[in-house]
Order: structure tokens, then sequence, then C-alpha cells
């Protein structure tokens, strides 16, 4: 291991990572094991590439030094990155998995018991079928899960990356809020949080911001399309800010205009399914418990839209295509995972269908401490209400329009014109 102080971490954290990983390993009677996942990889190396579609693998033997599989064009990040030294890259028209084989073997590995990560999105079946059809000598066994369980709850230098993330997510947030009025559209909108989501120091997130107004909030996981915010309508916004690849995420909604009684009644009950959760979140609490006091509040009523997914999942390092870690633990029925200090959440008491039309959403990302839990944000959650233009809007003309659209836009961004 190369010792550097250039990384994320200090050099010391990964070491306590990978020391950890091979006291799992151990227990698992594995010799070594192939860790395909890119946030796992990241997690125990601090390398990344936007070009992780390519086969890439760190193999960590429960003794010697690990060793990692590459394109030859990414070859360059783990030395600019990593404390890993021995690396074996392959040709664009090379073998990725008979490079995988031949280097266990180098490095004594060739009758040795294997684990590999069988669930991971970038070790496709057909990868998988090669390397057991090559791999003859040794023994393969499923190992997925295995860095997981150290990356469920976040170190103090964890949580402090994970603030300035919220930072970004804040900045675009704010400005996201400040740009929704009536004859801008969605992609104005998305502009302004990027821009000020990146200015505050943001780098580019697993998954670009969702803007949706009107009846396009019913579209689940959709963002902007080019629509134009109509008078009188809301704005779904969600956005996640990265730094470091460790994301926060949030929810809030813009309403044009008064709140109609439901919307006003769905506001309040996110806000109140929020306090109950955070104040009884806590070490020992099973994530089953946490849902349960979301979804008794926003499912407590007939005909005002209800709660249809998890109500949170935990966050952290991510890749496209998606910023949470919930396939590690999500707040849901059934699940008996006890939350632990360290573990952080986004935390979503959305609610679907108000007035059969209309999705709406106030958000949290948290970090569970010794005896409660603690938010990332400082910024207000409730709606943001801005008075109708529809009346003005409608009697005007196209410069008008374009005026509004103009103020939407963030400091600095060039005009028609100009």
């Amino acid at each position: 291991m190369i010792e550097r102080d250039d990384m994320t971490f200090p050099f010391e954290e990964y070491r306590g990572r990978i020391d950890a990983l091979r006291a799992r390993m151990k227990e698992r009677l594995l010799d070594a094991v192939i860790i395909t996942d890119p946030e796992n990889i990241m997690y125990l190396t601090d390398y990344q590439t936007t070009g992780y579609s390519f086969f890439q693998a760190l193999v960590v033997p429960l003794d010697g030094e690990p060793f990692m599989i590459t394109r030859h064009l990414e070859e360059s990040n783990v030395h600019a990155r990593t404390w890993v030294e021995k690396t074996r890259p392959y040709e664009d028209n090379g073998d990725a998995i008979q490079r995988l084989v031949g280097s266990l073997k180098e490095f004594g590995l060739g009758k040795a018991a294997i684990g590999y990560e069988r669930n991971s999105y970038f070790f496709p079946a057909y990868h998988q079928d090669r390397l057991r059809t090559a791999f003859t000598g040794g023994r393969l066994l499923d190992c997925f899960g295995i860095v997981e369980e150290g990356r469920i709850q976040k170190s103090c230098a964890e949580i402090d990356v994970m603030r300035k993330a919220a930072r970004a997510t804040e900045a675009g947030m704010q400005a996201g809020i400040e740009a929704c009025e009536a004859g801008v559209t969605e992609n104005e909108i998305g502009a302004a949080i990027s821009s000020a989501m990146f200015r505050a120091g943001g780098e580019p997130p697993a998954v670009m911001p969702y803007v949706t107004s009107g009846p396009r909030t019913m579209i689940g996981h959709a963002t902007w399309e080019g629509r134009t915010v109509q008078p009188g309508e809301h704005v779904f916004l969600e956005v996640g800010g990265c730094y470091r690849r460790y994301h926060t995420a949030m929810m809030r909604t813009v309403v044009l205009g008064g709140l109609s009684p439901a919307m006003e009644r769905a506001q309040n009950r996110m806000l109140e399914a929020l306090q109950k959760v955070e104040s009884a979140i806590r070490p020992g609490l099973t994530v089953s418990d946490a849902d349960n006091i979301v979804r008794n509040i926003i499912s407590n009523t007939d005909d005002e839209g209800s709660l249809i997914t998890r109500s949170g999942y935990s966050i952290g390092i991510a890749f496209p295509p998606s910023w949470d870690e919930g396939y590690i633990v999500s707040l849901m029925q059934g699940v008996s995972t006890t939350l632990k200090e360290g573990m952080t959440f986004h935390l979503l008491p959305w609610v679907w269908g108000v007035e059969g039309d209309k999705t709406v959403g106030i958000s949290d990302t948290i970090y569970v401490t010794e005896d409660g839990c603690k938010s990332f944000f400082s910024m207000d959650r409730e709606f943001t209400v801005k008075p109708d233009q529809g009346a003005a809007l409608k009697d005007t003309n196209i410069d008008t329009i374009d005026a509004a659209r103009r103020r939407a836009a963030p400091k600095g961004t060039a005009k028609s014109g100009d």
C-alpha cells in the first residue's frame, strides 16, 4: 500500500477499511475477494472513473498486496487517486476475465477460495460464466455484501464529507425554488439548480435533479422535458448534491398561488411524519418500526394521497444510475435491521396523488447519532408558496415571458443578445 496524503480521507481510514474487510473474509473462510461494484472499490481505495462500464476489479487477498484489473486507459486513475501499487491492465481488444484469472494465478491464488459479488451491477452474468469456466483450480463463492457491511455505518470523516455534499444540495434547492414561476420551463429550473450546486462546490451527482410541474409530478422518476410551468400549478423538486461521490438528497415543493385545503393537509402530514420519525430514530430502532411511523401518518387518509414506496433508504457513496444505497438497507415493512450510530438515511414521507393528480414532497437526509439523529440541512421544510401570476401572464406578450425566464436564470448566465 502506498501511504499518501492526497486522497479523500486520511490513509489510515483506508487501512482500517481493508483490515475490517479482511476480518470479515476470515470469518467466511475466504482467501481473497474480487470486488467489482464501483462504490465498493471507491470505498476501499478512493478509485473512481466514469468508465466503470468496462470491467474493473479490486482483488483483496487475506494476505499480501491487493491489486486491480482495469482497462488500460483507466489504470491512470489507480496511480493518480489510490494507494494501490499493483495493477494488471488489459487492452481494449483484450480479455478482461482472462487477465483476472491469470493475475489470480500469478499472485498465488490459483487454488484459493475466492469470494465475488454475484449481485454486482457491473459483473454481468456472461462475465461470471466465463470466470467459472476459466478458474478451475480453486473455489468461487458469493460474497455479495461483504464490503457493504462496513459501508453502512459512516465514520466521522465520511459524515464531514457528506456535510459538503449537503451544502451543494441546499444551494441547488434554493436556486430551484427561486427559479419557479409561471412561464418558466422545467429545463430552466433544472439549469438553475445544477449551476448553483456546482458553484457551491458540488460535483456531478449520480442522478441529475428531478424537476416536474403540474400533472407531470405523477410520473415516477420523471424530470425536466421542456414543459412550461403554468399559472396556479405546483412544482416538485428533488435534488441530490454530491461531493467526492458522497450524496445527500432532499425534496421540496413550490406552489404558485394559494394552498388548497388538501395540499395544506398533505404538507402538514409530511412535516408531522418527519418530526415524529426523527424524534424516534436512535440506535436499536428497527427500520420497519421507522417505516411504520412514517407510513401510518402519510396513509392516514382515504382520498388525499398515499405513500406508495419505502419511506427512506441508506445514502452515501453512489455512481450512476442511482444515488441511493437502498439495496443495503431501506426503511420498509418487514425488515428487522436495527439502526446503528453512523447510519445515514434519506427520509422521504412524500405524498402521491393529492387531489388525484398531484405529487408533493418534503424530505430530509439524516445521520444516526449515539442517542438520536441529526439532519444535514438547515433549510425550511414548508412548501414555498408564491403569488399566482396567472392573471398578468395571460394578457402579456412573449417579451414579458422572456423577462420572467431571464430572472429565473442563475447570475452569470449568458442571455440571448448579450
